[in-house]
């Protein structure tokens, strides 16, 4: 990157950080920090959820699908669409009339509600658990493209990687530590915007130009690329069954539910944002891979290679003055997903655990400075998770499958089935969760039937998990008395 664009990013940094600074001295409780007051207008609030949902690990990770499979990758957010209509649709209504009796702050509140305070606990640990395995993914895809761009030859003698890790986790964990949920959701806004504007206005056109158009490109991509039926059906549905889910189960999502006014802003908003995951950036990022690979064929079989081709290609291709504004864009996604996944964390620790069990007489201005500590805290644990897997996608993913594998099925329940309890949703959770985990820790030990059932099929653990969870769940809610009603009528 050139001076000048070493100058664009820096200032659009400084912008960010000034956001936070600008909530930090706004925030006067705990409902400004983690649901901004509950009147965000839905347009920010449906920018918010995509450029968290699609974030730096679907954004640099979309184009590393585009570059091993082309078009088909699109698939990966296709769940985004599903998700948010089928919540905008079924789910927002029923928990905006129990948000507004309620006035609730985190997702395991409405299980509180629904159920009791062990599911509400367990669900909490859960959540603040695959929140921090998530922010880690967020982190390490900056690293991913910082390395790429900005910090090629560090100084003091880093490796780039390592280096442009702790850049991006400094500058993503101060401005979120410091704003709360409304410096994410207008930062969101904003990063969403500049996001969209770099990549459709400057990356795609000047990409597919260096290719030489797109007769050169059909060229140097095998015919599949340009198919939507270059994929398998177990790998649609790993994609299916690990990420729709998580617009069930999401804190990130629970928390943008009770930050707006009313059902038809909240509706509003999320077919905003389930219009913006696709088609538009699904195929936007899919196709910008698919120019990566069409310009850097020697990464292909390269171990994570996939996923450095978009970072070089912004490096590369791009004038100078642009690669800084396509590179700040990118930087964006990152951002808007790691700081509303150190904000679900953070709350289900605070509102969740310390606030009920050992901060109940604490004033609202402690309980921001408790917010601010505990947020600070878990960005520092997610830069130690993000230097242990090797791609943006498989973090990912592994995030998604802690995150669903046992809050999915009696989340569920407590929206749709009356007969669902306390005990159903907490044997559901234990059991899906616990079997999600050890299940990839038993290939290679098991008798051969059973090797062959759980592993021979392609699927992943999460599919496995949230099928026993619902098993257990609706055994033993049909043997114990029922829980409340309430939110199932």
């Amino acid at each position: 990157m050139n001076l000048l664009d070493y100058a664009l990013f820096a200032l659009y940094m400084v912008g960010i950080l000034g956001v936070g600074w600008y909530h930090y001295r706004r925030n006067t409780n705990e409902e400004d920090y983690y649901v901004g007051g509950r009147n965000v207008p839905p347009v920010a609030l449906g920018l918010s959820i995509v450029a968290t949902d699609v974030g730096g690990g679907f954004s640099i990770g979309l184009g590393g699908v585009g570059f091993l499979m082309g078009l088909s990758g699109t698939w990966l957010l296709f769940t985004g669409l599903v998700g948010a209509w089928f919540t905008a649709v079924f789910v927002i209504p029923r928990i905006k009339a129990v948000d507004l009796s309620q006035r609730m702050l985190t997702y395991p509140d409405f299980l509180r509600y629904r159920y009791d305070n062990r599911v509400a606990l367990v669900a909490a640990l859960i959540s603040a658990g695959g929140y921090l395995m998530f922010t880690g993914s967020q982190i390490r895809a900056g690293a991913a493209l910082a390395s790429e761009t900005l910090f090629q030859h560090p100084p003091f003698g880093w490796d780039p990687v390592t280096f442009s890790l702790y850049a991006m986790a400094f500058i993503i964990i101060v401005y979120t530590v410091m704003g709360g949920i409304k410096a994410v959701i207008y930062t969101d806004f904003v990063q969403w915007l500049v996001l969209l504007g770099g990549l459709i206005f400057f990356a795609i056109p000047l990409a597919l130009h260096a290719v030489g158009g797109w007769g050169a490109l059909r060229a140097a991509l095998p015919p599949a690329f340009f198919s939507l039926t270059n994929i398998t059906v177990v790998e649609f549905t790993n994609w299916m069954v690990a990420i729709i889910p998580i617009w069930l189960v999401g804190m990130t999502l629970y928390q943008r539910m009770y930050a707006c006014k009313g059902v038809k802003e909240g509706r509003k908003a999320w077919y905003i944002a389930g219009f913006f995951e696709y088609p538009v950036m699904a195929f936007t990022g899919v196709f910008l891979g698919m120019c990566a690979r069409a310009l850097y064929p020697e990464l292909v079989g390269v171990d994570g290679g996939q996923e450095l081709g978009l970072p070089r290609l912004i490096n590369e291709i791009l004038p100078i003055g642009v690669t800084g504004i396509v590179a700040a864009a990118y930087f964006s996604a990152i951002m808007s997903t790691a700081d509303s996944c150190l904000m679900a964390s953070s709350g289900n620790i605070v509102g969740d655990l310390l606030h009920r069990h050992l901060l109940k007489n604490a004033s609202q201005k402690s309980l921001i400075r408790w917010s601010q500590g505990v947020t600070l805290a878990i960005g520092l644990l997610a830069v130690v998770y993000a230097r242990r897997f090797g791609t943006v996608i498989e973090g990912v993913f592994d995030a998604y499958g802690f995150l669903v594998a046992g809050l999915f099925a009696p989340t569920l329940g407590a929206f749709f089935w009356r007969r669902s309890t306390s005990a159903g949703a907490l044997w559901g959770m234990l059991a899906g969760g616990s079997f999600t985990q050890i299940l990839p820790r038993l290939q290679g030990h098991l008798p051969p039937p059973l090797e062959t059932f759980f592993f021979a099929h392609g699927l992943i653990p999460v599919v496995y998990g949230m099928t026993f969870s619902a098993v257990v769940f609706i055994i033993v809610s049909l043997l114990t008395p029922p829980a409340t009603l309430k939110a199932a009528e």
